[in-house]
Protein backbone atom coordinates (compact mmCIF):
# COMPACT_ATOMS: atom_id res chain seq x y z
CA UNK A 1 0.00 0.00 0.00
CA UNK A 2 1.29 3.43 -1.01
CA UNK A 3 -0.11 6.04 1.38
CA UNK A 4 -1.00 9.32 -0.39
CA UNK A 5 -2.94 11.00 2.41
CA UNK A 6 -4.85 9.96 5.53
CA UNK A 7 -7.84 8.74 3.51
CA UNK A 8 -6.24 7.80 0.18
CA UNK A 9 -3.90 4.90 -0.49
CA UNK A 10 -2.94 2.97 -3.62
CA UNK A 11 -2.85 -0.85 -3.47
CA UNK A 12 0.37 -2.49 -4.65
CA UNK A 13 -1.51 -4.39 -7.38
CA UNK A 14 -2.26 -1.15 -9.25
CA UNK A 15 1.41 -0.18 -9.51
CA UNK A 16 3.37 -2.06 -12.18
CA UNK A 17 7.12 -2.11 -11.55
CA UNK A 18 9.72 -3.80 -13.73
CA UNK A 19 13.45 -4.08 -13.18
CA UNK A 20 15.46 -2.96 -16.20
CA UNK A 21 19.12 -2.30 -16.86
CA UNK A 22 20.29 1.16 -15.92
CA UNK A 23 21.93 3.48 -18.43
CA UNK A 24 25.29 5.18 -18.21
CA UNK A 25 28.65 4.37 -16.74
CA UNK A 26 29.07 1.76 -14.04
CA UNK A 27 31.17 -1.08 -15.41
CA UNK A 28 30.23 -4.72 -14.94
CA UNK A 29 27.48 -4.01 -12.42
CA UNK A 30 25.47 -2.02 -14.98
CA UNK A 31 26.00 -4.65 -17.67
CA UNK A 32 24.95 -7.59 -15.49
CA UNK A 33 22.37 -6.39 -12.98
CA UNK A 34 18.91 -4.95 -13.69
CA UNK A 35 18.94 -2.32 -10.97
CA UNK A 36 16.79 0.43 -12.53
CA UNK A 37 13.03 0.44 -11.93
CA UNK A 38 10.41 1.27 -14.57
CA UNK A 39 7.16 2.19 -12.77
CA UNK A 40 3.82 2.41 -14.60
CA UNK A 41 0.59 3.57 -12.97
CA UNK A 42 -2.70 3.72 -14.91
CA UNK A 43 -4.69 6.68 -13.59
CA UNK A 44 -8.02 5.71 -15.17
CA UNK A 45 -7.94 2.09 -13.91
CA UNK A 46 -6.83 3.05 -10.40
CA UNK A 47 -8.88 3.15 -7.22
CA UNK A 48 -8.08 6.83 -6.65
CA UNK A 49 -11.05 9.14 -5.98
CA UNK A 50 -12.52 10.78 -9.09
CA UNK A 51 -11.27 14.21 -8.02
CA UNK A 52 -7.67 12.93 -7.91
CA UNK A 53 -8.06 11.24 -11.31
CA UNK A 54 -9.46 14.38 -12.97
CA UNK A 55 -6.70 16.59 -11.56
CA UNK A 56 -3.95 14.17 -12.64
CA UNK A 57 -5.37 13.77 -16.15
CA UNK A 58 -5.64 17.55 -16.61
CA UNK A 59 -2.16 18.16 -15.25
CA UNK A 60 0.49 18.93 -17.86
CA UNK A 61 3.46 16.77 -16.94
CA UNK A 62 5.88 14.90 -19.19
CA UNK A 63 5.65 11.83 -16.93
CA UNK A 64 1.93 11.46 -17.68
CA UNK A 65 1.26 9.99 -21.13
CA UNK A 66 -1.72 10.88 -23.32
CA UNK A 67 -3.28 7.52 -22.35
CA UNK A 68 -3.33 8.57 -18.70
CA UNK A 69 -0.42 6.42 -17.56
CA UNK A 70 2.23 7.77 -15.21
CA UNK A 71 5.69 6.50 -16.18
CA UNK A 72 8.60 6.94 -13.78
CA UNK A 73 12.09 5.59 -14.35
CA UNK A 74 14.31 5.39 -11.26
CA UNK A 75 17.97 4.59 -11.84
CA UNK A 76 19.84 6.90 -9.49
CA UNK A 77 20.94 4.28 -6.97
CA UNK A 78 23.03 1.14 -7.43
CA UNK A 79 20.60 -1.16 -5.66
CA UNK A 80 17.23 -2.22 -6.99
CA UNK A 81 15.50 -1.75 -3.62
CA UNK A 82 16.62 1.87 -3.29
CA UNK A 83 15.45 2.58 -6.85
CA UNK A 84 12.10 0.91 -6.06
CA UNK A 85 11.66 3.11 -2.97
CA UNK A 86 12.71 6.18 -4.98
CA UNK A 87 10.18 5.46 -7.73
CA UNK A 88 7.36 4.98 -5.20
CA UNK A 89 8.21 8.19 -3.37
CA UNK A 90 8.31 10.11 -6.67
CA UNK A 91 4.86 8.73 -7.58
CA UNK A 92 3.59 9.76 -4.16
CA UNK A 93 5.01 13.28 -4.56
CA UNK A 94 3.53 13.62 -8.05
CA UNK A 95 0.02 12.72 -6.87
CA UNK A 96 0.29 14.98 -3.81
CA UNK A 97 1.53 17.89 -5.94
CA UNK A 98 -1.41 17.50 -8.32
CA UNK A 99 -3.82 17.82 -5.42
CA UNK A 100 -2.49 21.17 -4.18
CA UNK A 101 -5.00 23.87 -5.11
CA UNK A 102 -3.35 27.05 -6.34
CA UNK A 103 -4.66 30.21 -4.75
CA UNK A 104 -6.33 32.44 -7.33
CA UNK A 105 -4.45 35.66 -7.86
CA UNK A 106 -6.37 38.83 -7.15
CA UNK A 107 -5.08 41.80 -9.12
CA UNK A 108 -4.07 44.69 -6.92
CA UNK A 109 -3.74 48.40 -7.60
CA UNK A 110 -0.73 50.57 -6.95
CA UNK A 111 -1.11 52.81 -3.92
CA UNK A 112 -1.04 56.58 -4.24
CA UNK A 113 2.08 56.73 -2.05
CA UNK A 114 3.95 54.28 -4.29
CA UNK A 115 3.06 56.36 -7.35
CA UNK A 116 4.36 59.51 -5.63
CA UNK A 117 7.61 57.78 -4.60
CA UNK A 118 8.17 56.60 -8.17
CA UNK A 119 7.58 60.07 -9.64
CA UNK A 120 9.85 61.70 -7.04
CA UNK A 121 12.63 59.22 -7.81
CA UNK A 122 12.24 59.95 -11.52
CA UNK A 123 12.46 63.70 -11.00
CA UNK A 124 15.56 63.36 -8.76
CA UNK A 125 17.20 61.14 -11.38
CA UNK A 126 16.36 63.73 -14.04
CA UNK A 127 17.98 66.50 -11.99
CA UNK A 128 21.15 64.41 -11.57
CA UNK A 129 21.32 63.88 -15.33
CA UNK A 130 20.70 67.54 -16.08
CA UNK A 131 23.65 68.50 -13.85
CA UNK A 132 25.92 66.37 -16.07
CA UNK A 133 25.31 68.61 -19.12
CA UNK A 134 27.86 71.11 -20.31
CA UNK A 135 27.57 74.52 -18.75
CA UNK A 136 26.65 77.13 -21.37
CA UNK A 137 27.64 80.77 -20.96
Amino acid sequence: MLEISGQVAIPDEEIDMQAIRAQGAGGQNVNKVSSAIHLRFDIRASSLPDEYKERLLQWRDQRISSDGIIIIKAQQHRSQEKNRADALSRLQELIRAAMVVQKKRRPTRKTLASKKRRLEAKSIRGQVKSLRKKVSE
